[in-house]
C-alpha cells in the first residue's frame, strides 16, 4: 500500500472533531475520489496528509513505513503534492516562473537563473505529462484550464508522485474537464497516484478507480468506482435517500420584470470588465447566467444589485430605471439577492439566527412595535423559518457562524424569500453545500417561478442552470457571447464552447482574454 492513515483523529481548540478516528488508504497507479458533504472533513484529512495540519492522533504510513509529516515541505521531500482549489499562483508571472518559483534551474559557478531554462524545463513537462500551457503566457491572462494545469505542473517538477487535487473542476467548462481527465490518466500510466476530492458525483464515476465516502468526520465505506451509483454515493454522504433529478414544470412567463442595455462596467484598475451587457428576464421565468468564474459574473450582480453603479448602460425593473441608485433603493424596487459567498455578505456571523433572518426589515411590521423591536414577533418568524426552511439548530438564538455550510446558506435563502419581491437574482445559490441542501434550495427556486417571480440565477455550474433555467445566457470575457431561448437539444460541451469563447450567437466572435 503506497499510503496509509490509520485512526487519524483531528480535534480543534474549541472542541471541534473535524476527524474522528479515520482510516483511508492509497494504492500505487490508483485515481482514489474522497466524496462528501461540506464539513465531512474530507479536506482536514488531505491537508494532514499534506503536512498542513498535525493531527492530534493517528499514524500515516508511506510505503510501509511510519512518517510523521509536518509541513508542506516536507511532504513534497516524501512526494506529495496538493493542488488547491484556489490557485497559488503570482498573477503577474509566466507560467513557467510560476511553476519553477523557487526551485528555478541555474546556470554556472554563480548559480545565475536562465529564463530560457525555465521555459524549456516547463515545456518539457507539460509535453511529457500531457498537460499542455503556455509557458511565456502571462498567468493573469491565462484561461482557467491553463492555470490549474500550471498547479498540477508546479507539483509535478517538484517531484511529486502523489498528487491531492481538492475540487479541481469547480472552475472549468466541460472540455477543459475532458482534458484535466486525460492528462490525470496518463499521469497514472507514468506511475503517479492520485487522491481526488470533489462532489460531482457523475465525475467521480468517471474518472475514481475507487470512492470513499466521509460524513461527520467518518469514513462511512469505500467502493469500487465500476460497482456505485450515483444513488448510493449520495445516499452514503447525506445519510438518507436523497433524489437525483426533479420535474421543471412548463413556464408561463409574464411580464419583462428586469431590462438591462448596454451595461458596461470599468474596474479600478481601468479594465473594462463587463461591456454591453443586454438582456431581460420576465415575471415566471429562470434566466441562468453561466460562464467560467472570474469572466464578470461577481460585478454583474454587484451593478445589478445597486452595490456599484454601471459605468455606461441601463437598468430598469418593472420599467423603472434603477442604474445608480443605493442597495436600499434596489430592494425597495422589488429586487431580491442570494449573495454569492454567504460568509463575507450574506450572514453576521456573530448574530443570531434571529437576528440574520430580520436582516433589513427589522424597522417594519410586525417586527417593530413603536421605537422597539418586538422580539416575541421575531422569536416567532425566526421558528417558522427555521422550520419552513430546515434549517438544523439547537435554538434560533445561536449565532449563525455555528451552522453547517449549508444550513447557512438555508438561512440566507430563508431571509430572502421571506420578504415579497418582483425579481431575484440567486448568484451561485448552492455553492459549497451538500446534495441535500442543494436540491432544497432548487425546489425553492422553481417555487418563486411558480409565484410569478422573475428569477436571474447566475452560476459556474452546468448541472444547475442546466437543470433550472428556462433561457440561458453565457458570459465570456465580460460579455453576453451567447442567449439560448430554445433549450431543445442543447447539450453542455456546447454550452461548454460558449463559455470557452469559441462560439457565440450574438453576431459577433468574443474576444481575447486579454483585452478585458
Amino acid at each position: 500500500m503506497l499510503v496509509e492513515m490509520k485512526g487519524i483523529t483531528k480535534v480543534y481548540p474549541d472542541g471541534t472533531v473535524a476527524n474522528n478516528d479515520v482510516a483511508f488508504e492509497l494504492r500505487k497507479g490508483e485515481i482514489h475520489a474522497i466524496v462528501g458533504e461540506n464539513g465531512a472533513g474530507k479536506s482536514t484529512l488531505m491537508r494532514i496528509l499534506y503536512g498542513l495540519e498535525l493531527p492530534t492522533s493517528g499514524q500515516i504510513n508511506l510505503n510501509g513505513r511510519p512518517v510523521r509529516i509536518q509541513s508542506p515541505s516536507q511532504a513534497i521531500k516524501l512526494g506529495i503534492g496538493m493542488v488547491h482549489q484556489n490557485f497559488m499562483l503570482v498573477p503577474a508571472f509566466t507560467i513557467a516562473q510560476n511553476v519553477v518559483f523557487g526551485a528555478e534551474p541555474t546556470r554556472g559557478w554563480f548559480k545565475r537563473v536562465c529564463s530560457k531554462d525555465c521555459v524549456e524545463v516547463v515545456r518539457d513537462l507539460s509535453h511529457r505529462y500531457g498537460l499542455p500551457v503556455d509557458p511565456n503566457r502571462i498567468v493573469d491572462s491565462a484561461p482557467v484550464g491553463m492555470r490549474q494545469r500550471a498547479e498540477i505542473l508546479k507539483m509535478l517538477y517538484r517531484g511529486a508522485q502523489i498528487l491531492i487535487l481538492d475540487e479541481p473542476t469547480q472552475v472549468l467548462a466541460p472540455q477543459e474537464v475532458n482534458e484535466l481527465f486525460q492528462g490525470l490518466q496518463l499521469l497514472v500510466k507514468q506511475g503517479a497516484s492520485i487522491i481526488f476530492i470533489t462532489h460531482k458525483l457523475k465525475e467521480v464515476k468517471e474518472i475514481a478507480d475507487r470512492i470513499t465516502v466521509m460524513r461527520g468526520g467518518k469514513v462511512v465505506g469505500t467502493l469500487k468506482a465500476s460497482e456505485a451509483t450515483e444513488e448510493q454515493i449520495a445516499r452514503m454522504m447525506v445519510g438518507r435517500e436523497v433524489l437525483m433529478s426533479f420535474s421543471r414544470p412548463e413556464s408561463r412567463p409574464g411580464k419583462t420584470i428586469l431590462e438591462t442595455s448596454g451595461l458596461g462596467l470599468v474596474s479600478e484598475t481601468g479594465q473594462w470588465v463587463l461591456r454591453d451587457i443586454s438582456f431581460d428576464v420576465r415575471a415566471g421565468e429562470v434566466f441562468g447566467i453561466v460562464g467560467v468564474e472570474g469572466n464578470g459574473q461577481s460585478e454583474l450582480v454587484e451593478v445589478l444589485t445597486g452595490l456599484r453603479p454601471p459605468t455606461i448602460g441601463t437598468i430598469r425593473i418593472d420599467g423603472r430605471h434603477v442604474s445608480k441608485i443605493h442597495p436600499h433603493s434596489v430592494r425597495n424596487a422589488g429586487v431580491s439577492h442570494i449573495p454569492e459567498d454567504r460568509v463575507k455578505t450574506g450572514l453576521a456571523l456573530d448574530a443570531s439566527l434571529e437576528e440574520n433572518l430580520i436582516g433589513n426589515w427589522y424597522k417594519r411590521k410586525p417586527f417593530r412595535r413603536g421605537p422597539f423591536i418586538d422580539r416575541r414577533q421575531v422569536s416567532r418568524f425566526a421558528s417558522e423559518m427555521v422550520k419552513e426552511f430546515d434549517i438544523r439548530s439547537s435554538s434560533t438564538k445561536v449565532a449563525a457562524g455555528t451552522l453547517s455550510g449549508g444550513n447557512m446558506q438555508k438561512l440566507v435563502v430563508a431571509r430572502v424569500l421571506s420578504v415579497e419581491h418582483k425579481l431575484l437574482v440567486a448568484a451561485q445559490p448552492t455553492r459549497g453545500v451538500d446534495i441535500g441542501a442543494s436540491q432544497f434550495i432548487y425546489e425553492r427556486l422553481l417555487r418563486e417561478r411558480a409565484r410569478g417571480t422573475a428569477v436571474l440565477l447566475i452560476t459556474s455550474e452546468l448541472s444547475e442552470v442546466m437543470a433550472l433555467a428556462d433561457r440561458i445566457g453565457v458570459i465570456y470575457n465580460g460579455r453576453l457571447v451567447a442567449i439560448l431561448d430554445n433549450r431543445e437539444g442543447l447539450t453542455v460541451e456546447e454550452l461548454g464552447l460558449y463559455m470557452l469563447g469559441l462560439k457565440s450567437n450574438m453576431g459577433r466572435q468574443p474576444e481575447s482574454q486579454t483585452n478585458v
